[in-house]
Parts: C-alpha cells; structure tokens; sequence
C-alpha cells in the first residue's frame, strides 16, 4: 500500500467521523461538569500553516461517557474557551494552568492531587515551611478519608459537608498565616517560595471546596490525566503530525476511540459505519451515548 493511499484513507476516516466529534463537542461544552488539562503537542510546518513554528497543545475534556482532544496552536484564555465554548456554564475540575482562570472561581475545582503535591514540597523545605507543610497535610489526609466513606455511600452529602468544614478552617486558617509571613519582594528563599504558595491558593478559595457541595464535581482532575495518556504515547511515537491536517485527524480519532472505550462499544465497528454512511451519504453514527 503506497504512502498515498494511505494518506487518502486517514483523510477519508477523518471526514467520516467528523460530524460525530463535533457533537461530541458541543455535549462537552453543555455538560454539567468537565474535567480538563493539555499536554504539548508538536505540530509542524508541512502545510504552511505553521511557519512560526508556534508550539502546539493538545486538550482534553472528560465527562463520564465522552472524552474530546483538540490540537490547538496556543495554550492560552482563547484555547480553552475554544475546547470549553464561551459560553461555557457547568463546573471544571483542572490544576491551576492561568488559561482557566475565565472561568468563574465559583465554577472551578482545583485538583487535589496537584494540592497534595504542593503541600509534599513545602513540607520538606526547612524551617517553618516544614511545619505549615505538615499541618496541610494532615488536614488533607483527613479530609480525604472523608471523601472516601461519602463515595463509599457510609456518609451523606450533609453530613459530609458538616465534617469537613473544621477541615476547611484549619487549612484556610494555615495558609492565611502562612500567607501573612513577610518576605521580599526577589526574595528566593525555601519560606519565600512557601508564602507565595499560600498567597496563590488563597486566590483560588472558593476553588478548593467545589467537590463537598456539588454533585458529579471530582476532587481531583485524573480522569483527564488518564485520558490524555494515549496521546502522550501517541505523540511519542509519531512525534507530533506535519499539518493541521494531521493535528485534526489525531485530535478526531482520540476522541472516537477514547469515547467508545469508555462506553464499552466496539471501535472498529463504528469506524467501518462511519466510512459506509460518508460514502452513501446516509446519516453517520453518534458517539453520545444511547
């Protein structure tokens, strides 16, 4: 088989499932909550269509039954209002990425797992940083367990909104003091670097506790991490694509064959459908589920 040939189906099953993915598109941008995160993506110049060889970030938005990329020459406000839609209404669960920060921060759940992460840094820099480091972890510990017996159905939603809010005071009350200490302005020392911290977190107040009071927001944004995996490999292989083209087609077939694993439907199947119907004319298969 000739290297066109093949070029010519991959543009082919590209066209064919490109009605599928924009309504899967469009559930995403109407979905209560969606988890989101971007990972580098390189995208060349063979096209034209790149000559500033400007960096590419792939994006991925998660929902329980639908997962959407986009390839995306920009890792901007723009980029995930272009994933998202503008008029984006529902919750997100992201880490603390600046393109987010459109969004309400009453619509916003910062993951936790990037939390823990940061709470594991300052608890293992000297002096008071390890203090308020260990303070924040020990609240983060509690309230995860928590969460674990709401999940496990041993706790409801009001109760578990009552047991965590000492838990909420504690690390508000931590990072305020923290947040308090003086430091100059270049300073970059290990407390410095702590303080700053704080003062970021309390920026995004309102962003931590989204999970306790609203249904189907998760606490952290792994979903998305998971999801975004199989591109990460994929990128590694191919390393990036050569045109917009190509970043489409990636983007396209990311999102069919991640959707339908996730709704346990068979992938060639709906591949093989897709190109018949593009073919005939007829009306192509949906990836929203049944």
């Amino acid at each position: 088989m000739s290297t066109g040939t093949i070029n010519r189906l991959r543009t082919e099953v590209s066209e064919a499932v490109s009605d599928a993915v924009t309504e899967a598109q469009s559930y995403i941008q109407q979905s209560p909550a969606v988890g989101v995160d971007e990972t580098g993506f390189k995208q060349r110049n063979g096209d034209g269509q790149n000559a500033h060889k400007t960096s590419g970030w792939l994006w991925v938005a998660v929902t329980p039954l639908i997962i959407c990329f986009q390839v995306i020459l920009s890792r901007a406000s723009t980029a995930a209002q272009t994933v998202l839609g503008e008029a984006f209404a529902g919750f997100i669960t992201s880490d603390r990425c600046p393109a987010y920060n459109w969004v309400d921060v009453n619509r916003r759940q910062i993951c936790w797992a990037h939390l823990k992460r940061d709470f594991i840094q300052i608890s293992e820099r000297m002096g008071a940083s390890a203090e308020i480091g260990k303070v924040l972890l020990d609240q983060e510990k509690e309230l995860f367990n928590l969460w674990h017996q709401y999940r496990n159905e041993q706790l409801t939603r009001s109760e578990l909104e009552q047991l965590v809010e000492p838990i909420e005071m504690k690390i508000l009350s931590q990072l305020r003091e923290a947040a308090a200490l003086e430091i100059g302005e270049k300073e970059k020392t290990p407390l410095a670097k702590t303080v700053r911290t704080c003062r970021n977190l309390l920026k995004l107040e309102a962003a931590l506790w989204l999970f306790i009071t609203e249904d189907g927001v998760e606490p952290t944004n792994n979903a998305a991490e998971r999801a975004i995996r199989p591109a990460v490999i994929w990128r590694r292989t191919s390393f990036g694509s050569d045109s917009a083209a190509g970043s489409l087609f990636v983007s396209r077939l990311l999102t069919v064959v991640c959707s339908l694993k996730l709704q346990e439907r068979n992938i060639l199947d709906f591949l093989v459908e897709s190109v018949s119907a593009n073919r005939s004319g007829d009306v192509p298969p949906s990836l929203l589920p049944h």
